[in-house]
């Protein structure tokens, strides 16, 4: 393992990135010219390491290309989520300090509001033909500045913000500690490397947004093993399957609701591709029901690979398909920090008990001005949590039952939503389903599922009532919903999130 910048000098001519659907590629020489000539441009400018550049783009070879140029140039780099406001964005771009933004035609509308000739005002530069008021990053980089390495070359890192699915998002920072553009990450090269066997060989299939941290980080590893990356512009079931074909793909990571896509593919379409080529497929990012994994498993062999981590980095747990078959449900065993399971009081649960999952002797985290945050993510143990609640077997596994602040209390009850959306998205009239809980003046709360129907035009009281007989026979009723809402289409971050506070917002009375 080592950097991209080797690999230019020992294989200049393999493909590092190609685009699946254009074709378009750059090879590790292009990649290591185009890295330099950011990072060249990024000093030009005034910028030293420890600094802070943000972007957004469309999955593209660019985004790649910056993320390369900040890494060697000792930044901190925020990749934006193109599906946010531009008050989101700019948000984001003030919090984290940045002094450079870069963005694409495609995604200028949603930045332009944010030019600004004040005084500290970041310079916002264009990848195409700049729109007024942006910079040409073509101009400026590609066609005015070496393609040598730059003289103080030091690792950067990625400084991304949580999804904010149950609020504003926070910048996750690791300290900047000076290292040499070479030193691996231990967690990733384990889990890459020596658990799903990518190398030199390996052929990676991307099909997530880069900006988040799972996609970002696995298509710069497979680079750094001297590996080839093929980067989907977007997520599509079929086309996902097509791609492994056509490259005879080796490595993947993926989420859930992919699986669930695929799976509900007519059979003829999914046998129709063939995977053979598959050695790993890396999972993470929600949770995923038990009987859609043992489908993926009978699909694809024992090749799934899950584990469970934030962007924070402060623990992780990893399974392998035969650990997890003999542990149906499992997220896996640490590997990354101790796991410990704490009651409202921080006190330890025994083993098998219920209770919040945290995380000791681990790695540190901070959220970016947010002390208060960073403060209630540690106990005065200096153990972290994600806020993530489950138990662990007397063998060290650990099972996940949902996020402590989607548990719906009724009656003194605690009722975990994730059993129940875990029951109905087995429905076969089911595409997509959210389980929280609304208000009920005897118990508190009561138990509410919202569906996307795989056809809109079915839904109403008779589908309604029968989803509610399908769960009562997996379930015990006080888990079961009282009542079902349909909807066209769920609210979930293109990693597959499902931002649930935008469905049980509409529920609850607005506090003032």
């Amino acid at each position: 393992m080592t950097h991209p910048s080797i690999h230019a000098k020992t294989n200049p001519d393999k493909i590092a990135y190609q685009m699946a659907g254009t074709g378009k590629a750059i090879t590790y020489r292009e990649l290591d010219e185009l890295s330099n000539q950011g990072a060249h441009l990024f000093r030009s400018l005034g910028l030293k390491a420890g600094d802070h550049i943000a972007f957004l783009m469309e999955n593209r070879l660019a985004f790649m290309e910056i993320c390369w140029a900040a890494q060697r140039a000792g930044l901190y780099y925020t990749a934006i989520s193109r599906y946010l406001t531009q008050d989101e964005i700019d948000y984001i771009v003030r919090d984290c300090g940045a002094k450079v933004v870069i963005t694409t035609l495609k995604c200028a509308d949603q930045i332009k509001g944010l030019l600004s000739d004040a005084p500290g005002a970041p310079l916002f530069f264009m990848m195409d033909e700049p729109l007024p008021g942006f910079r040409s990053w073509v101009k400026e980089a590609e066609q005015a500045q070496p393609i040598t390495p730059i003289a103080d070359e030091v690792a950067g890192y990625d400084m991304l913000y949580s999804s904010g699915t149950t609020g504003r998002p926070k910048g996750i920072k690791r300290a900047n500690e000076h290292n040499p553009i070479d030193l691996p990450n231990p967690f990733l090269k384990l889990l890459c490397a020596t658990m799903c066997g990518m190398n030199a060989d390996s052929v990676y299939l991307s099909p997530a947004p880069l900006y988040h941290a799972a996609p970002l980080r696995f298509s710069m590893m497979a680079i750094t093993l001297g590996g080839t990356v093929i980067i989907m512009e977007h997520f599509d079931a079929e086309d996902f399957l097509r791609q492994v074909q056509k490259h005879k793909i080796t490595q993947s990571q993926l989420v859930p609701t992919m699986f669930v896509r695929m799976l509900k593919l007519p059979d003829d379409v999914r046998a129709k591709y063939d995977v053979s080529s598959l050695k790993g497929a890396i999972h993470a990012a929600a949770p995923c029901p038990v009987e859609v994994k043992a489908k993926m498993i009978e699909w694809w062999g024992p090749i799934l690979i899950e584990y469970y981590a934030g962007s924070e980095g402060n623990g992780v747990t990893v399974s392998t398909s035969q650990q997890w078959l003999s542990h149906r449900g499992t997220v896996g065993k640490a590997v990354v920090g101790k796991l410990k399971i704490l009651d409202e009081e921080g006190n330890e649960r025994p083993t098998g008990e219920i209770g919040t999952v945290y995380f000791a002797d681990a790695p540190v985290f901070t959220y970016h001005n947010d002390p208060e945050k960073t403060q209630r993510a540690y106990n005065d143990k200096g153990w972290s949590t994600l806020g993530d609640v489950g138990y662990v077997d007397d063998e060290g596994f650990l099972y996940l039952t949902d996020r402590k602040s989607y548990m719906i209390i009724s009656g003194g009850v605690n009722i975990y939503p994730q059993e129940t959306e875990d029951v109905l998205i087995r429905h076969p009239a089911v595409a997509d389903v959210a389980v929280f809980g609304v208000p009920n003046e005897e118990m508190g709360e009561e138990v509410k599922a919202v569906v996307q129907p795989n056809d809109m035009t079915k839904a109403g009281k008779d589908l309604e009532a029968k989803l509610i007989v399908f769960c009562r026979k997996h379930l015990s009723p006080i888990k079961c919903p009282k009542s079902i809402d349909f909807e066209a289409e769920l609210p979930r971050t293109p990693t597959g999130k499902l931002v649930k506070r935008h469905l049980r917002d509409k529920y609850w009375p607005k506090k003032t």
